[in-house]
């Protein structure tokens, strides 16, 4: 090799490590900007939630001043003991009636649900496909089509003002039953032939293995489940005319009327509504995200 190939050499192998340094400048400060906007958009989500118990714990005179504070000029922890003793609305009584609402409704469809569309899936049953395609048809109706002939039915067996009334017609969800049997329609053959090898019948089988391995498509349909019948208004507030069997939204409609406006209670009572949800998401979201990645089945 003479000297004039290594002078001609020796630049190109300088710019080589130039390049790695750049290229690993340039990733951190990707990395640097994709935290920056996950922060800003962590804040942005987060505000409406710190405006909540922001205004729960104020007076009403800082909530409708003219000119905003970050923090309220007193912290008023006196409002949650006021919110629970407000005779005119039963807030206890009214979170214990939505945590039994919801969680009867989302066991309930659960179970029905998931036994109805693994019947559709699996069970070689004559018109299974009809049946599907009419119970996918009444996602097309309209609830509140449904809830005069509903009413009418709830109110002869008797159960207005009740936890009858406001749970049994909830137990059965037609787009639940659609998404477990398309979930089943996928659901790997050989581990039921296995089961079947071993004495088990359809019940069995769904009980012993289709079910625990499919916890994660469980754990979401259950989430969808819980929140739309813990958010869940029309229904109880034609159901519900006693204060007794008034659920958590109902409750929350009563302290903004057109007489009275009871800002600090409403705040800090939403706040109440939403603790639930956010522990039942937090609780599930682990098993909600592995069905949505792997469904919990290595095929």
């Amino acid at each position: 090799m003479t000297a004039t190939d290594s002078d001609r050499r020796t630049p190109a192998a300088g710019r080589r490590p130039q390049a790695g340094i750049r290229l690993g400048r340039a990733q951190r400060t990707g990395q640097a900007l994709r935290f920056v906007a996950l922060l800003l958009g962590a804040v942005v989500f987060l505000v409406p939630f710190y405006l909540l118990v922001r205004n729960g714990l104020s007076t009403n005179a800082d909530i409708t001043a003219p000119t905003w504070r970050l923090l309220p000029t007193q912290v008023q922890w006196g409002n949650v003991g006021e919110l629970f003793a407000d005779p005119a609305v039963p807030m206890l009584r009214s979170l214990v009636n939505s945590l039994l609402v919801s969680v009867v409704q989302t066991t309930g469809t659960i179970v029905l649900s998931g036994l109805a569309g693994y019947g559709l899936a699996r069970i070689p049953v004559r018109y299974a496909g009809v049946v599907s395609g009419l119970i996918v048809a009444t996602l097309l109706i309209p609830a509140a089509v449904t809830f005069v002939p509903t009413f009418v039915v709830v109110s002869s067996l008797g159960w207005v003002s009740s936890l009858r009334g406001l749970i049994v017609p909830g137990l059965f969800q037609a787009l639940a039953t659609f998404l477990f049997r398309q979930y089943f329609l996928n659901f790997p053959r050989e581990l039921e032939d296995a089961g079947r090898v071993d004495g088990l019948n359809y019940w069995g089988v769904f009980w012993r293995i289709v079910l625990p391995n499919s916890k994660g498509f469980v754990a979401a349909v259950a989430t969808i489940t819980f929140i739309g019948s813990w958010n869940a208004f029309l229904w109880p507030l034609v159901i519900a005319q006693d204060s007794s069997s008034w659920t958590v939204q109902i409750a929350l409609s009563t302290f903004l009327t057109s007489q009275t406006i009871n800002l600090h209670e409403l705040f800090l009572a939403a706040v109440f509504s939403i603790l639930p949800l956010l522990l039942i998401f937090i609780g599930l979201q682990r098993f909600i995200v592995q069905g949505v990645e792997s469904t919990g089945i290595n095929r």
